[in-house]
């Protein structure tokens, strides 16, 4: 597979999944549709389908305007009523999009929201909002135990795995995982490298499973209490 960030707004990636180089492309959390659109006369490729992770606008708000000129399955949470979705899936399901070669498998992650899902193949994960690298999203409508129990779900997934987040938010993250644990030296290790990608304009994404286990406060709590305090505490850093 070959996969592209499309930056958008501040710090979004819009995740651009092809199966093959040059073939058309399965788009993840379109939020805003111009991004996209450029990327796909710049490479002279189609789309092929949609995933979308959750509701929230800077996720979805390009999908309408997208599927006026490509009207192709959308795959999207069955917890929440979204336009333009076509395919609602739930925990675990699998699936291979209309004219790609891979199967997917869903995996319902509330937590940042209740209808999070996250799309897993052999190799990677595209996981919204739910896990970002030393980090994770901002609990807004699910609990503590919704939360952590989504991220212990990522964690049971192979360490080689490629985590592709929707945001950009490394080097602030970084800032509080130092604080959360100073005398994890995995975590000083990962921040230098982290400051040498950013000094020069580069992501610091895709990460994988195996390093967040090693760097992620929230990924590496071992129970709800502590992962409800670590956000709490976040929150407020």
């Amino acid at each position: 597979m070959h996969i592209s960030a499309i930056p958008a707004f501040d710090d979004n990636y819009i995740w651009a999944i092809q199966m093959y180089n040059g073939s058309d492309a399965i788009i993840v959390d379109p939020g805003d549709d111009q991004p996209v659109r450029e990327w796909l006369r710049q490479h002279d490729v189609k789309i092929s389908a949609f995933f979308i992770t959750h509701h929230h606008w800077d996720h979805t708000n390009g999908l309408l305007p997208l599927l006026k000129d490509y009207p192709v399955s959308v795959y999207g949470p069955r917890g929440n009523d979204i336009q333009g979705v076509t395919h609602r899936l739930g925990h675990l399901e699998r699936f291979t999009p209309i004219g790609g070669e891979r199967e997917f498998t869903v995996f319902e992650t509330p937590g940042h929201t209740l209808d999070h899902i996250c799309f897993y193949t052999q190799g990677h994960a595209f996981v919204g909002d739910t896990l970002f690298s030393a980090g994770c999203g901002r609990m807004f409508e699910g609990t503590p135990e919704q939360f952590h129990n989504s991220l212990q779900c990522l964690a049971e997934l192979p360490d080689n795995t490629n985590v592709y987040c929707a945001h950009e938010y490394t080097a602030a993250n970084i800032e509080f995982a130092l604080t959360a644990e100073p005398d994890n030296a995995a975590i000083s290790q990962y921040s230098e490298q982290v400051k040498q990608l950013r000094a020069h304009g580069l992501k610091t994404l895709p990460s994988t499973i195996g390093l967040e286990k090693q760097i992620n406060p929230f990924l590496r709590a071992a129970s709800t209490e502590q992962f409800a305090r670590l956000r709490q505490w976040k929150d407020q850093f």
